[in-house]
Parts: C-alpha cells; structure tokens; sequence
C-alpha cells in the first residue's frame, strides 16, 4: 500500500477549481478536528504545507474544506470511486 498523502482541499465561495495543499501527517492531524469550526467561523488560520512554506487561509472565503488523501486517483468532491 501506498504511504499516504494527505492533501487541505478548498472549494472557494466564488467557485472555479478546487485549491490542494499538500500537508505532512502531522498538520494534517492537527487540522482534522477544528477544520469545520475554522469554515463555521470564516477564521484565518495558518497552515505549513508538506514543503515548508506557511499559508494563511481566510476560511470566510471558503465554501468547502476537507482533508483527502492524494494518493487515491478518481476524486470528485470527496466521493471516491
């Protein structure tokens, strides 16, 4: 089995195509149990990707977010087939 590649999916309230950010097991974790809070409170939170670089998400501008695992091919909104 594939080591996992965990990914922060955004879909922004304007639409177009989702934004992925590839993140370490660690931050991923961390983001796992207050990602709804941060898209219910519109909050900016930072968050360092897998390559080290910090990104401040402002969640008001966020429709949608979820964690995902990259390493499964046929993704659509979180439904995997």
């Amino acid at each position: 089995m594939a080591d996992p590649k965990p990914a922060l999916v955004l879909h922004l309230a304007t639409g177009g195509e989702p934004l992925l950010f590839a993140l370490t097991t660690e931050e991923s974790g961390k983001l796992a149990g207050k990602l709804a809070q941060l898209v219910k409170d519109g909050a900016v939170e930072t968050v360092t990707t897998k390559d080290d670089k910090v990104v401040a998400v402002n969640f008001a501008h966020v429709a949608a977010a979820y964690l995902d695992d990259l390493t499964r091919k046929s993704t659509v909104f979180g439904m995997h087939s």
